[in-house]
């Protein structure tokens, strides 16, 4: 089972890379960096975490890959993140919420949609820690390397 959802989230990062108009010889490897979120966030979904922190996890990790794959290609980090986070963007969920909404059962729709919401902010958050603590560890090179 989780052969299958991983080539399936390959594909679909790929894919995705592809309509992102990513270069070339960076599409196999927006399809990995894809494959290993989701491998990461649908492992932790199985041990029982809940899926907010999973996503983040699994973002954060995504985020983390991409920065170490933008310095080794010397390409934009935005090349592999934005195609490796698409199979953890909650859009079934938000269907969801958008048709309970139509459906008048709005106590569904607004418990739907803040999970939907809640998912969508750990995948910023989990982009943005990273983010962070790549510039600290940035800076404590760079003063490690002016203490010299």
């Amino acid at each position: 089972m989780l052969i299958e959802y991983a080539i399936a989230s390959f594909f679909a990062s790929a894919a995705f890379g592809i309509i992102y108009q990513a270069p070339r010889n960076t599409i196999i490897k927006c399809g990995l960096v894809g494959m290993f979120g989701w491998v990461i966030y649908i492992s932790l979904v199985w041990e029982e975490v809940d899926s907010v922190p999973a996503t983040l996890i699994a973002s954060f990790v995504i985020a983390m890959v991409s920065q170490m794959l933008a310095r080794i290609y010397k390409t934009p980090m935005i090349i592999f993140s934005v195609p490796g986070i698409i199979p953890l963007v909650p859009g079934s969920l938000a269907y969801d919420a958008m048709r309970n909404f139509v459906q008048n059962d709005y106590s569904v729709a607004i418990s739907i949609a803040a999970k939907a919401f809640m998912i969508s902010g750990a995948i910023a958050f989990g982009l943005v820690f990273s983010e962070v603590l790549n510039q600290i560890i940035k800076k404590m090179r760079q003063r490690k390397a002016q203490l010299r």
